[in-house]
């Protein structure tokens, strides 16, 4: 390189850890897609609790291979989250990164304030969603929210991936006003799931299920906030149209015991299918004939992205970035939340009057392609280094 090359800009994102869902595949993605010339890129990430899914299989297959941060786990720890600032901060002063861009609530907060303290020229915040509602009790819900209007003002820019959540966040939560929230949608690699044929029945003949039974299925967390009561209540009454219905939970995680507990107290067992975590989801959304979000609170669900992909229907509660997502119902079905009632009828319809699914395809592969969101992201870079006098 001669002196009239510009070095590559460097990056670091950091998020708490690689577990499964969507913030995982954005930084890895991310990570793998802003490289040289125009790029360092390094992704630093703590560990995954055991009753997680980790990702970090996703991250190396992309020849992303993180540093890891045992401290920047999940929850707050007033000595263990000191340690981690300190560490962020070593690391920030070894890799010089020109933009330090972090994602999730425990890595946006030590991450910041470490990336500030370090002297970094630009500071970006990615909200995959938030945790002021469905997650925390109200004490906890206020020092995250606390915790969130600090680390605001470290920030150059905040990034949300709906409008909705832009609104949110400036006019209920009071994080930041609106103009110092920039809206770009999420960006993942699609292309899988739109070469998978509908119905090729090698999900169903791996799990036994017959090739005649409408199959309905959620996806993701085994967690409170995901809600997988609703969808067993909507599940018995479906049921009850649809002897010969099954349902899939793909997943695993910290409420798997009572979820199961559920399947036996509605008397739901043959009806029902737990897998664990999955890697190959092509055949899953090839399979189904819905898929279900019974969410409390959702940000900008991968799933549903996938889901739509691939052309299968999607039938979701109207909370949080979901309506957005689905062109308020045009795209996908849109219930109330904790409303059993409606989410089994609307599954219902979609079994009796299956959608073409191509229009909710063309939007999701045009929207949501990661090659759209890597130009928004260099653009975004670029412009918030120029304001500091860099390049």
């Amino acid at each position: 390189m001669n002196d009239s090359t510009p070095r590559p800009i460097r990056l670091m994102n950091i998020i708490a850890r690689l577990n499964v869902g969507g913030p995982a595949i954005y930084v890895s993605l991310l990570t793998e897609k802003l490289t040289a010339p125009a790029y360092e890129s390094v992704l630093v990430c703590g560990t995954i609790d055991p009753s997680e899914g980790d990702m970090t299989y996703y991250a190396e297959q992309r020849g992303v291979h993180p540093i890891i941060v045992p401290e920047l786990g999940r929850g707050l720890h007033p000595i263990r989250d000191l340690v981690t600032i300190f560490k962020l901060y070593r690391l920030i002063r070894q890799f010089k990164p020109d933009i330090v861009h972090t994602h999730t609530a425990k890595a946006g907060f030590a991450g910041r304030i470490a990336a500030w303290l370090a002297g970094v020229p630009v500071i970006v915040h990615t909200f995959h969603g938030h945790v002021f509602r469905g997650y925390f009790k109200p004490t906890t819900t206020g020092v995250f929210l606390m915790l969130e209007r600090l680390s605001a003002r470290l920030s150059d820019t905040l990034i949300t991936l709906t409008e909705s959540l832009r609104r949110e966040l400036a006019e209920e939560y009071h994080v930041a006003r609106k103009g110092r929230i920039t809206v770009l949608p999420l960006g993942l690699d699609l292309e899988v799931f739109a070469r998978t044929p509908r119905h090729s029945g090698k999900f169903r003949a791996a799990w036994n299920i017959p090739a005649d039974a409408p199959l309905i299925g959620i996806i993701g967390r085994l967690v409170p906030v995901k809600n997988h009561a609703l969808f067993l209540q909507a599940a018995d009454r479906l049921r009850q149209q649809r002897p010969n219905a099954r349902f899939v939970i793909v997943g695993d995680g910290e409420t798997r015991e009572t979820v199961e507990a559920q399947v036996d107290a509605l008397g739901l067992r043959q009806n029902v299918i737990f897998t664990g975590w999955t890697k190959d989801l092509p055949p899953v959304y090839s399979d189904l004939d819905a898929l279900v979000i019974s969410s409390i609170n959702e940000g900008t669900p991968v799933t549903v992205i996938e889901a739509l992909a691939a052309g299968c229907p999607a039938v979701a509660t109207a909370v949080g970035g979901l309506p957005d997502l689905l062109d308020q119902g045009a795209l996908g079905r849109l219930v109330p939340p904790d409303n059993p009632e409606a989410l089994a009828n609307a599954v219902l319809e979609v079994l009796a009057n299956p959608p073409e699914g191509r229009t909710a395809q063309a939007a999701m592969l045009d929207r949501y392609g990661i090659d759209r969101l890597v130009l928004d992201l260099d653009g975004l870079y670029r412009g918030l280094l120029a304001k500091k006098g860099r390049r």
